[in-house]
């Protein structure tokens, strides 16, 4: 089996909400920078649940060098 082979990606999507996008960025003639990303509400909630732990340990760890 090939690498090509393995790269290609499913004709449906994994999750049926799944949002995809792509982005390309020239600059000048020999650098290219290309990205693509993929989205799912599962991937909404993951992330708004780690944003939240992070922001409230932050919280706590400035309350706690504020105390003398």
């Amino acid at each position: 089996m090939t690498d090509e082979a393995d790269r290609q990606e499913p004709s449906t999507p994994y999750h049926p909400e799944e949002m995809k996008a792509a982005w390309e960025l020239k600059v000048g003639k020999s650098i290219t920078l290309q990205a693509t990303a993929r989205w799912t509400p599962a991937g909404v909630v993951t992330a708004g649940i780690a944003a939240s732990a992070v922001l409230l340990s932050i919280a706590a760890l400035v309350r706690a060098t504020r105390k003398p």
